[in-house]
Order: C-alpha cells, then sequence, then structure tokens
C-alpha cells in the first residue's frame, strides 16, 4: 500500500498542476476557429477566476500542496485567456444565462452580462485589488489565518457544486439522454484518483489542507450521485428530446440557451 502511496502522491501532482491545460485548451481553440462563441456560458470563467484567485490568497495562509497553487495560477491564466477569446468572439444582442433553460430576468446592474468588455477587466482587477488590500492589513494580525481558511472554503465550494446543476437536471426528467457513460466513468476515475492524493498527503504544510479534502469528498459524491443516476434512469423515458446539460472541465453548461442561443447552432459549428 505504501508503494501504491508513494505512486499516486508522484504522479497526481503533475497531473493536477496541467489539468487546466488539459481541460480547457480545446475550448479555447474552438472558439477561436469557429470565430464565435455561441452555446458558451461566460460565467465558466468567472466562477472558475474568482476560485482560483481566492486559491491563491488561501496559500499564504495554508502554504498547501505547491501542485495545487500551480494549477490555481495556470487556471487564471488559462481562464483569462479564455474569457478573452469568447468576448472577442461574442455574437452580437445576446445574452448567456448560466443554467435558465429559458430568458431569465437581468442581474443587478447586469452583472457580467455587460456588452462592453471593459467591465469584465474592471471588475477582475478590484477584486483582486481588494482582496490584496485585505491580505496586507490583515497579515500582521492575528486574524490572517481564519481569514484566508474562510478564503479557501469559500473557493474549494464554488468549485464543489458545480456538478449540482447537472443532478438537478437528470433528477428532473428522470433520465441522463445525451450524457456519455464514459465520462461519467472518467469523472469517477478521476476523482478517486485526486482523493487518494489528497488523502495520501497528509495535511501539514506542503500537503492538501482539510478543506480540499471536504469539498473533494462532496465533490466525488457528486458525480457518484450522476453514475447512480445513469445506473437506474439510464437515457430515461423514451423520446424525451431534452439532452444532458454540456459540461466544460469542471462547469456545466447550459444546453438550449447560452447568449440567447440554442445550443444546436453552436453543435453545427464545431462548438
Amino acid at each position: 500500500m505504501g508503494f501504491l502511496n508513494s505512486i499516486v502522491t508522484s504522479i497526481a501532482p503533475i497531473f493536477i498542476a496541467t489539468s487546466p491545460i488539459t481541460s480547457y485548451a480545446d475550448q479555447i481553440y474552438s472558439i477561436h476557429k469557429t470565430r464565435s462563441s455561441a452555446g458558451f456560458s461566460l460565467d465558466i470563467p468567472l466562477i472558475m477566476l474568482a476560485a482560483s484567485i481566492l486559491k491563491v490568497y488561501y496559500w499564504f495562509g495554508a502554504h498547501f500542496s505547491t501542485s495545487l497553487l500551480i494549477q490555481a495560477l495556470l487556471m487564471i491564466s488559462i481562464h483569462l485567456l479564455l474569457l478573452h477569446v469568447a468576448l472577442t468572439h461574442r455574437p452580437p444582442h445576446t445574452h448567456h444565462q448560466p443554467f435558465a433553460h429559458t430568458h431569465s430576468a437581468p442581474r443587478p446592474y447586469n452583472f457580467w452580462q455587460w456588452r462592453s468588455t471593459r467591465p469584465y477587466w474592471t471588475f477582475l482587477s478590484y477584486f483582486t485589488l481588494a482582496l490584496l488590500v485585505l491580505h496586507i492589513l490583515l497579515r500582521p494580525t492575528g486574524v490572517f489565518i481564519p481569514y484566508t481558511d474562510l478564503l479557501g472554503y469559500i473557493a474549494l465550494a464554488i468549485e464543489a457544486t458545480l456538478p449540482l446543476p447537472q443532478l438537478l437536471a437528470n433528477y428532473r426528467r428522470k433520465g441522463c439522454k445525451g450524457f456519455r457513460f464514459s465520462v461519467i466513468v472518467n469523472w469517477i476515475i478521476g476523482d478517486l484518483f485526486k482523493m487518494w492524493f489528497f488523502f495520501a498527503s497528509g495535511s501539514g504544510e506542503g500537503g492538501v489542507p482539510l478543506a480540499f479534502k471536504l469539498c473533494g469528498v462532496f465533490q466525488a459524491c457528486c458525480d457518484l450521485g450522476l453514475g447512480a443516476q445513469f445506473f437506474i434512469w439510464g437515457d430515461g423515458p423514451g423520446g424525451h428530446e431534452e439532452l444532458a446539460l454540456p459540461r466544460v472541465g469542471d462547469f456545466v453548461v447550459p444546453e438550449k440557451q447560452a447568449y440567447g442561443v440554442p445550443f444546436g447552432v453552436g453543435e453545427k459549428e464545431g462548438l
């Protein structure tokens, strides 16, 4: 068992650190090639950028595994590029909708639904700067470690809850039509591999904090739930036209509406 733990703890950091590139490079290339981000939700880079920036500040208090820090830094770089490409090739006069299948009400101040590209970069800059100011002010105090722990739990909770929309969509239609079994198997195997690494690495400095383990367990349970749904319901009732929600990396994307464009249009264009 100790030999297997050694192999996993040696290989897993490489897999974890490079996962942002392997997960999102094809999406960036596809949008750039087709010159259209129809069918792609801008909430993907929003969620992943917010979570990854929070994790970077969390590292200064927890000093967790270097591979997880590298993953967060690479995730920021990849999603900045993805956001730039998606905004550059955004279809005109449309609105993306992260989870809804029908037109939803505008968000307060049209948050993350702006037509101009500048507010997106302004928000990310202010968000990062505000965290930096809090970091500088709180670092000399006794609340710095609890503060960074809170940032870590918030960041990881955001990531851990991302499979929930897919679970709910499958539950409502009592089926997983269009959701490939091979994808579910890959998610479950990847979760088991990641969890093995988390618990084999310990929780001390340079290891994996409890926050990563708790949120990782929750996400693994969600993916196991998806597997159970497929096993129980399969494709669901015959003649059901609704497909499963597509997933980009670790994020569920709407099927019928995104930027107000039917998902089938994006598929024909190679998205």
